[in-house]
Parts: C-alpha cells; sequence; structure tokens
C-alpha cells in the first residue's frame, strides 16, 4: 500500500506543530516540512522579547476569540477542538513548563525562547519530519488523481497527496499569488500589529513613561480601546495601542495611518467626578505648588508635561488655578488628542491582517472548500489576534486542526 506524502509549508510555529502533529497522529504518513528562507521559527524566537509568549491565560473559548478582530466566529469551531488548555498540556506533557503572568501572558518558566524553540525541534526529529530548508515554491498543480505538484524557485519539484500551507502573513499580495491561482481569493494583507508614530510632538521626550490603565479612541470613528499604554521616542505604544492598531487595521491602512487619537489618561473617571476630585483638592491643598502635588497616581514626569501643557506656570500653586487652566487640565487628562503620522512595527512581531478568505476554508478541519487535500493553519489566513499569546494561539489550534484532519 502507498504511503500517503504529506508537505507542510513553512517553517513557523504554525508550519512545526501541523508537522508534527501530522506524523505523530499518522504513522503511515511521511511528512515533509519546506521553508522558504534559510531559518525556522524566527518569530517563535522574538516573541515576547525572547521569551515567546506562547499563549494566553484565556480559558473560556467565549471570551477568547473576542481577541481576533478577524476570525472570531470561525475560531470558535477551531478552539473547542484545540484549545488553550490543550496547548498547555501538549508542552507540559513534552516536558515544557508554562507560567502565567500578572496580564494573562503565558511564558516558558525559563523565560526563553530557545526552550519552545527546542522542543519543537526535537518532536520534529523524533515524529521523523523530513525538514528542508531554501525551497521557495513558485506555482501549484493540482494533478487529476487529486495530488500536487510543486514546483520550486530555481528549478526542481515536490509531490504530495496532502499539502497543507503555513507560510505565515505577508504584506505583499504577490506572495499569495500561486494560492490564487489554485482559485482561492485573497483578502488584500496590511499590517495589524503596530504601534502609532507622533512626529516632532513633545509627548516623545517623555520616552519610557507608562500609564497602567488608559483609554485610546480614535477619532472620527468607533474605535476604542483600553489598557496599559507607553510613550516612545516614535510615539505611543503598549497594549492598549496595539490593540486598537488591530482592531483598526484597514481603517488606518485605508486613511494611510494619518489620524487623530484621543487618548483618557485617567479613565476611571468621569468628567463630573474628575472637576470635583480638582475641586476637592484644591480647597484642602491651595498652599501647594500644581506641579509638585498631583492628586492622581500619574509619573512625575507625565503630571509636569499636562501642567505645562495646560498652561500652569511652574509655581503655580492651587489657590491659584484659573478657570481657564482647570478646563484645559481636565481637557487633557480626559481628551488628550495626538495627530498620527504613520507606524512603527511593534519590535520584531510582524503581524498581517489578510490572507486566504474565511468563507473558502472549512474550520472543523482546516481544509479547503475550493480544493480537496489542501489545508491551511496559522496567519497565512485571514485570521489576526491582539497581542499578548493569541496569535501563537491561532496557529497551534489551526496547526493541530489541520494536521488531525489532513490523512
Amino acid at each position: 500500500m502507498k504511503k500517503t506524502n504529506a508537505i507542510v509549508l513553512g517553517g513557523g510555529a504554525a508550519g512545526f506543530f501541523a508537522a508534527i502533529n501530522c506524523a505523530q497522529m499518522h504513522p503511515d504518513c511521511s511528512v515533509t516540512l519546506l521553508e522558504k528562507t534559510n531559518k525556522l521559527l524566527s518569530k517563535v524566537k522574538v516573541s515576547g522579547g525572547g521569551r515567546c509568549n506562547v499563549t494566553h491565560a484565556c480559558f473560556d473559548n467565549s471570551l477568547l476569540v473576542k481577541n481576533y478582530p478577524r476570525g472570531e466566529k470561525e475560531l470558535r469551531n477551531v478552539f473547542s477542538r484545540f484549545s488553550v488548555t490543550d496547548t498547555i498540556k501538549w508542552f507540559e506533557e513534552r516536558d515544557v513548563q508554562l507560567k502565567t503572568e500578572a496580564d494573562g501572558r503565558m511564558f516558558p518558566i525559563t523565560d526563553n525562547s530557545e526552550t519552545i524553540i527546542n522542543c519543537l525541534l526535537s518532536e520534529a526529529e523524533r515524529a521523523g519530519v523530513k525538514i528542508k530548508l531554501g525551497v521557495d515554491i513558485t506555482d501549484s498543480i493540482k494533478n487529476a488523481d487529486g495530488s500536487f505538484l510543486l514546483h520550486v524557485n530555481g528549478g526542481g519539484n515536490f509531490t504530495c497527496d496532502k499539502l497543507v500551507v503555513a507560510t505565515g502573513g505577508s504584506s505583499k499580495e504577490t506572495s499569495y499569488a500561486w494560492l490564487e491561482t489554485l482559485g482561492h481569493t485573497i483578502i488584500k494583507p496590511v499590517p495589524s500589529l503596530f504601534t502609532f508614530n507622533i512626529p516632532f510632538n513633545p509627548v516623545t521626550k517623555l520616552m519610557g513613561v507608562s500609564v497602567p490603565q488608559a483609554r485610546v479612541r480614535i477619532k472620527d470613528t468607533k474605535l476604542e480601546t483600553e489598557g496599559p499604554l507607553l510613550v516612545t521616542h516614535w510615539g505611543m505604544s503598549g497594549p492598549a495601542v496595539l490593540k486598537a492598531s488591530s482592531l483598526g487595521a484597514r481603517h488606518f491602512h485605508d486613511v494611510n495611518y494619518n489620524f487623530t487619537a484621543i487618548i483618557n489618561w485617567l479613565q476611571e473617571y468621569s468628567e463630573e467626578q474628575l472637576r470635583n476630585t480638582i475641586a476637592d483638592h484644591r480647597k484642602q491643598n491651595g498652599a501647594k505648588i500644581i506641579s509638585n502635588d498631583c492628586p492622581f497616581e500619574l509619573p512625575k514626569r507625565l503630571w509636569d508635561y499636562f501642567t505645562d501643557k495646560a498652561e500652569i506656570k511652574p509655581n503655580t500653586h492651587w489657590a491659584d488655578l484659573s478657570k481657564k487652566q482647570n478646563n484645559l487640565l481636565v481637557s487633557i487628562l480626559l481628551n488628550d488628542e495626538y495627530h498620527v503620522q504613520g507606524k512603527t512595527t511593534f519590535k520584531e512581531e510582524f503581524v498581517t491582517c489578510g490572507g486566504i478568505s474565511l468563507k473558502e476554508i472549512d474550520f472543523s478541519c482546516m481544509q479547503s472548500k475550493v480544493v480537496p487535500n489542501l489545508y491551511f493553519a496559522g496567519e497565512v489566513i485571514d485570521v489576526d489576534g491582539v497581542t499578548g499569546g493569541f496569535n501563537f494561539q491561532n496557529a497551534w489550534s489551526t496547526a493541530w486542526v489541520a494536521a488531525k484532519n489532513c490523512l
């Protein structure tokens, strides 16, 4: 009996997970992993500052899917088959223990991405997965018997009975051209995880200052997010900004990354509550200098920046605060506007929205509805998550489902 031959395209998280599980679940299947570059698991290596943010400690699938601006509905099906709990168990069974941090992100207890990389490499070797680097697939032909003939850039070819595409996201639409030739619809890829550039704004002098909870609203849209916010030398970052960039990825692309972000630095206060708090503080601390006496839990540098922006001179006492200055201060604390001009990729974690249309994939098995024996996993499909381990969870889950069903 002829042995089934499966090829997995992509040497990232989704590709390795698909190849390993396919080989382990189907011992009679010969599995080959092809990677375009000469590097394996490069995104795993840099994720989480080199610690690898494996997943997120969100164990309720109905809440988990809310972290995916694209793919929420479809991933319910996938996560019911391979969940966060299953991910943790899979790694623990291979002697990789994960820990949960205060914000829910999960990392190996070693705080080193090499732990995950070594686990995946050793499992692939143990499972008998053949790995070939520097193999750039330019196109694919579907044979009459249902198999695939893959042409390699520079010459040569591969054949397989089952094909799993886990090539990751790409900013270039041409990267998907060969899949389009097979009959698939490609949703135009655009960046989905980036920080806001605010050139020439004085706030950038506060590089390194952060607040634990802020609200980010995008002017003239309904887009609004909350979470930690970090001021950088080019603008603003942190989970609140990254989440906004993901949710509004297509809008930001359409306006050429030129928009106004409104920051609420004290989102736990209504305007009335904030005015009353300031009024009470003035009565009790009239003789104190405003710049030295912040009534809120804000970094000193940030408070100095706010008071200067509200045109409050350095030696002004609370008792001498004018109505105009008071109104300006309230406005800045609750509705601080910044003109964003451009974006910066978040660290080295390149994420896109776009790729294979979700309508053309059966998420119960990750098989193409257009081409039999063709499967997808990871960011190559039009699914992306906010920062915090969600993109890796999508990779593990879609890859596992594809592997289980690709025989």
